[in-house]
């Protein structure tokens, strides 16, 4: 993988790409919420020379930092097309776990026939009518909550919280140590990205998906209301849904050779 930059009015954004061919299709990795690249490893390692490959830190994560935190979830989505463009991109095939699937969600409204297929792993939709009141009350008031807590909690919560297995807990460990000693700069990050969600979800947009598309979730996923929404979500639309059983909410770390198939047999009806 080949890592670049692209430069926005807020900061310059870093990713990593692998072209084998640039008539084929792309699978763009876009991690959840405080993670980066290295969360895709196992599915970068498995894909790059079957696929084109991308994955980036996003706006305000590890190597994509620093950033102002002053942008919305539609700016994420453009400068996301606008990097694709960059690089001539023109078969994507979103694969966004958690924020990322938003992040997705967002491409799909603003561009949407631009996208060849969708995968949202252990994410829920944006559409308004999926949460309550209290839920996105919540949401957008994330930002006291991990100020009050001391860091080896947060980390503890982080790593415990979204993985299963000793390989998912350690990754995300590792990730979360890029914030070690700035624990304002983690906060900031989380509350920011919480709000974006809930701005998101209050513009009412239709959010709709129009290329194939497949709902993956972790059977121990306890973050949120995965669960209750991905059934949903399911139920509602009739895109297919994966349950990885013994995988929490990162599904792909806990349960990598699993979501390697799945993700394999959805891209293979694509082509």
């Amino acid at each position: 993988m080949i890592e670049k930059t692209y430069e926005t009015e807020s900061g310059i954004i870093h990713y990593w790409i692998n072209m084998i061919d640039t008539d084929g299709l792309t699978l763009v990795f876009l991690p959840g919420l405080t993670a980066d690249h290295r969360l895709f490893e196992k599915q970068v390692e498995y894909f790059r020379d079957k696929y084109n490959a991308f994955v980036w830190d996003a706006p305000g994560h590890a190597a994509s930092w620093p950033f102002k935190l002053d942008f919305s979830l539609p700016d994420k989505a453009r400068w996301l097309n606008e990097i694709l463009e960059q690089e001539n991109i023109g078969r994507p095939v979103i694969v966004g776990q958690s924020m990322g699937g938003f992040v997705g969600q967002a491409f799909a409204e603003l561009f949407p026939d631009k996208l060849k297929g969708f995968v949202a792993i252990d994410s829920t939709p944006l559409q308004r009518k999926y949460i309550k009141d209290g839920e996105l009350w919540m949401l957008k008031s994330m930002r006291s909550t991990y100020h009050r807590f001391p860091w080896d909690f947060l980390v503890k919560l982080a790593t415990n919280g979204v993985a299963t297995s000793d390989y998912g807990r350690n990754l995300m460990r590792e990730m979360m140590m890029v914030y070690e000693g700035d624990k304002k700069r983690y906060a900031q990050l989380t509350s920011h990205g919480f709000k974006i969600i809930a701005e998101g979800m209050e513009a009412d947009l239709p959010y709709l998906i129009k290329c194939p598309a497949l709902l993956i979730c972790g059977e121990e996923d306890r973050v949120g209301y995965c669960l209750r929404l991905n059934k949903e979500w399911h139920e509602d639309t009739g895109i297919p849904i994966e349950w990885i059983a013994d995988a929490g909410h990162n599904s792909n770390t806990d349960k990598p050779e699993i979501v390697n198939q799945v993700l394999e047999n959805f891209i293979k009806g694509i082509a």
